[in-house]
């Protein structure tokens, strides 16, 4: 065989001709801008393997991580409610607008996906936020949903696991919006009489009502690294209370060191953390 020979059985390209490469093979860190294979940082769980950083999951991978592989691992509830426009927002349709978008962009009906999980063979109802679904902004589906959920886990005597990411309440919806931070909390506080468990898993960011109300609320209460979770931003609180704040204000690190929250878990050990947890609430 000869070099031409060689040549035509490797489809060698013709000088000067371009090779076009398929889009979305790669993602570029935007912690260390550093372009990474897609497949390779999907088998690291979404974290950038130079420098650590921790990309977003859907709903749905996070899911995916949390839940037995089979058929019975996730079964989703209430998938069917979408969110309307009730206080006619501008009045000009842009609320529905930005709803349909974010329904086509993330093929999800709202910004939360809740539903009957197992784990390891145990049962627990999972609730996770996804960040796509404009900011994961709490309106009344997503109290709803959440709320039915604590609900169902209540009567079953099920523990309860939230996954968050928002930022904050979604003022399209005024204080329709604002009253699911009581709704969801007083769902909660019923299951929490009943003596069952409520584990929270906040993922950057976490911010807003969600923050002060069900998110904060956990039996246990972990959190990925660097994860942002607070209430209001950092500037209108300096703004507000005329100070400085410390390094590191607001992030995970600094919570736990202030024992807001129980414990940081690297995404790679959430799976078997989450385990762990669900066997010693066993009843």
């Amino acid at each position: 065989m000869d070099f031409n020979d060689t040549q035509t059985s490797f489809n060698l390209p013709a000088p000067g001709s371009r090779t076009e490469i398929p889009a979305g093979l790669w993602a570029k860190c935007p912690a260390c801008g550093e372009v990474v294979y897609r497949r390779a940082l999907e088998a690291n769980l979404s974290v950038c393997p130079t420098c650590g950083h921790y990309h977003p999951l859907t709903a749905r991978e996070r899911i995916k991580q949390l839940t037995d592989p089979d058929k019975k691992g996730f079964t989703e509830m209430a998938g069917n409610l979408f969110s309307t426009d009730p206080l006619n927002f501008a009045g000009d349709g842009s609320y529905p607008r930005k709803l349909e978008e974010a329904r086509q962009k993330t093929e999800m009906s709202e910004a939360v996906v809740v539903g009957k999980a197992f784990l390891d063979q145990r049962r627990y109802g999972l609730a996770v936020m996804d960040f796509r679904f404009m900011g994961a902004s709490m309106g009344s589906v997503v109290g709803e949903k959440i709320t039915r959920l604590a609900e169902w886990t209540t009567k079953r005597e099920l523990p309860l696991v939230i996954v968050t990411a928002s930022g904050g309440a979604r003022m399209q919806e005024g204080a329709l919006s604002l009253m699911q931070m009581a709704k969801t909390s007083g769902a909660i506080m019923r299951h929490d009489e009943e003596g069952l468990p409520l584990i929270v898993i906040l993922t950057n960011p976490t911010t807003g009502g969600v923050t002060a109300s069900f998110a904060s609320l956990g039996d246990i209460i972990l959190s990925e690294p660097q994860a942002l979770i607070g209430f209001a931003g950092q500037r209108v609180i300096e703004q507000t209370t005329h100070e400085k704040l410390p390094e590191g204000f607001q992030r995970a690190e600094y919570l736990l060191k202030h024992g807001f929250i129980d414990a940081i878990v690297e995404r790679k050990d959430l799976r078997a953390t989450l385990s762990r947890l669900l066997r010693d609430f066993e009843r």
